[in-house]
């Protein structure tokens, strides 16, 4: 994946560098590069950001273990009077 996004920053680099402005550069660098990258990396990235998250939750679950009341009283409160 990083192998293309490289090529892709490469790319779109020298395509910047060929507008007849810098302000067309730079919006074409940002619009064909920086914003679609940055929204794949981020679609691509949210297996990865799920696993980390559980593995933090499995973590502070073993250091900081729930009362064994503690899940009764959650459920008893859930229910409607």
């Amino acid at each position: 994946m990083w192998i293309v996004a490289v090529a892709w920053i490469y790319v779109v680099a020298l395509m910047a560098a060929t507008e007849p402005t810098v302000v067309h550069g730079v919006m074409t660098f940002v619009f064909y590069c920086a914003l679609p990258l940055s929204i794949v990396f981020y679609l691509t990235g949210s297996k990865r950001r799920r696993a980390r998250r559980e593995a933090q939750a499995q973590r502070n679950a073993t250091v900081n273990p729930a009362p064994p009341d503690a899940e009764a009283t959650a459920h008893s409160d859930a229910t409607p009077k």
